[in-house]
């Protein structure tokens, strides 16, 4: 956008009236018409007030405000759109790089309707990269807010308004990408697409930005998200090992995308572990609630067989980071058996309440189980079950019952594509208790939680992956020891008497004898309905999922996993 050759100023045009707003055609630099709010003032140049103005922006204030923004933005002066912005310094760059680093040629912005004060507008330009030229065009929104030193209106400044992809710091580039493209194959062979499989896209993304320089093809030109950590790695200073270990910390976290191709590259290939029907199934499945995730695995390997998520935009099943609610009891009940602190047939407390660091923790519905066994209070998911216990435990049990055993909370899982590996956080008190639940702190994911009743049906963790470690010879993880035998036998027992007469018996119902699961419901703030959770096994398969939003697990996600149990066998 900056420094550009100027065209010809072009002559000025009379306002059209557009969706009910006077629109006003911008000239200069080279640019198309940018449908503006009415007057198409670039800004308010009366003198600054002595009292500071408060309370809710006025439909004007939201107008004028993005009517300054956008005019300065489509005419190429960079310094006066960031000025407009809340946060000038990390709005120039970006806004700069739009025209030098993106090559994005004249820009037409497009004001719509705007909603409390938000205001949305479309994108329509043209990227000339040397010989190649491509028409972009997309929608985004900007808002604004009022400063509170002075009351001016400004656009609240996130880079995600310049483009909805956008992450702060993070950058549009067109050139030559610097991964190739891959041709990612399922494991029978087939191609893997996101006209077959919509919820693909970001694992995809990350096939391409870990295997697209090792599996032999060759880049094209494209208009790309850059992410920050990516462009950090480019500029680190020291040795290959270092600039490496930057780069992989970075596609890890969040690979970049492709937005638009120019020119096509030469892909390599890429295949996976995923099976076809599988991933069909897991497809339609998803597809049928609103924002639910699954994965199955393979206990005995660790191979990925599906997995979908019914939002496309972000990976929840491999990257999500969500309180797993009654799924952690798997773990908890490992740890509790271990210390001799619950068995499987012995007698064990589930009464209606039960206190700890403060903390009042109760039932669903209040109910207690008199005489029970841990059995019955795990098939049925007493939550005071588990609380009573918190005070024979240390801090740090739970977090080393997660790492040493199930292989979670380490950061170290190499599946082949970007994800989140668990987090167990040592706490204390109520949270230390509520953490035991599947609250407090903890935080995991429908691959992590399908890994957890796999390991509970193998005896030990077995990382999942998504592409074989032959293919780069990297190192999988590995859990520091196993489950004992007396403890996986009891642990087996538990989620099998659980899918078979517990909460979780009406989504497994007819996939037994050789089957096992567990329910959950995670609580989150502000929700009306928790989190449902689901995890389960049949024979060598393994998988959970989670319906947000969505209410008890074993109504929403249970059939979910249980499909896929089913499908597989």
């Amino acid at each position: 956008m900056g420094n550009r050759r100027r065209a010809p100023e072009r002559g000025r045009t009379k306002p059209a009236v557009i969706g009910g707003l006077i629109a006003v055609v911008v000239g200069g630099a080279g640019l198309g018409g940018y449908a503006l709010f009415g007057g198409g003032a670039a800004a308010d140049a009366s003198p600054a007030k002595k009292s500071v103005k408060s309370g809710p922006l006025s439909a004007a204030e939201v107008k004028s405000t993005a009517t300054a923004f956008l005019t300065a933005w489509q005419s190429g002066d960079v310094k006066t759109a960031a000025s407009v912005t809340n946060d000038a310094s990390g709005a120039a760059p970006l806004l700069t790089g739009y025209g030098k680093e993106a090559y994005v040629k004249d820009v037409t912005l497009t004001a719509k309707k705007r909603s409390g004060d938000a205001v949305p507008f479309s994108v329509k330009g043209t990227i000339t990269y040397k010989t190649l030229t491509e028409p972009l065009a997309y929608e985004s929104e900007l808002t604004v807010v009022r400063r509170a030193k002075d009351g001016k209106p400004l656009v609240d400044w996130h880079s995600a308004v310049v483009h909805p992809d956008l992450e702060d710091g993070d950058k549009l580039v067109t050139g030559e990408a610097g991964t190739p493209p891959v041709k990612a194959l399922d494991r029978d062979g087939g191609e893997l697409t996101t006209a077959k499989y919509p919820s693909l896209g970001t694992v995809l993304d990350g096939l391409r930005e870990k295997f697209g320089k090792k599996a032999g093809g060759k880049a094209g030109v494209e208009l790309r998200v850059v992410r920050a950590g990516s462009e950090d790695a480019k500029g680190t200073k020291g040795s290959k090992e270092s600039e490496d270990a930057a780069k992989k910390a970075a596609s890890d976290k969040n690979p970049d995308k492709t937005l638009l191709e120019l020119s096509k590259g030469t892909p390599g290939t890429v295949r996976t572990t995923l099976s076809p029907d599988l991933q069909a199934t897991a497809e339609e499945q998803v597809a049928a609630k609103s924002k639910a995730s699954a994965v199955i695995i393979r206990p005995s390997t660790g191979e990925i067989l599906a997995v979908a998520n019914s939002g496309h935009g972000f990976n929840t099943a491999f990257q999500g980071s969500l309180a797993p609610g009654s799924t952690m009891k798997v773990i908890t009940a490992s740890l509790l058996i271990d210390k001799g602190l619950a068995s499987a047939n012995k007698e064990h407390p589930c009464p209606k309440y039960s206190t700890y660091g403060g903390w009042k923790f109760q039932n669903d519905d209040k109910f207690e189980i008199k005489g029970g066994t841990f059995k019955a209070s795990f098939a049925r998911s007493c939550n005071t079950a588990f609380i009573s216990q918190a005070k024979e435990l240390d801090d740090d049990d739970l977090t080393k019952q997660a790492q040493q055993v199930f292989g979670l909370g380490m950061d170290n899982w190499a599946i082949g594509v970007p994800t989140f590996d668990g987090s167990v956080p040592v706490q204390s008190q109520a949270q230390m208790a509520a953490s035991l639940i599947g609250q407090g702190g903890v935080r995991m994911n429908p691959l992590n939680m399908a890994s957890v009743v796999a390991t509970a049906k193998t005896g030990t963790f077995h990382q999942p992956y998504l592409v074989s470690p032959t293919v780069d010879d990297r190192t999988l993880a590995k859990a520091s020891r196993s489950l004992s035998a007396s403890t996986q036998s009891q642990l087996k027992e538990l989620l099998q008497y659980t899918a078979a007469a517990g909460t979780a018996a009406e989504a497994m119902a007819g996939l037994g004898p050789d089957f096992g699961a567990k329910t959950g419901s995670a609580e989150v703030d502000g929700q009306k309905k928790p989190n449902g959770w689901f995890t389960a096994w049949k024979g060598d398969l393994a998988a959970a999922g989670v319906v947000q939003q969505g209410g008890h697990g074993g109504e929403t996600a249970g059939p979910i996993v249980a499909a896929l149990l089913k499908a597989g066998s």
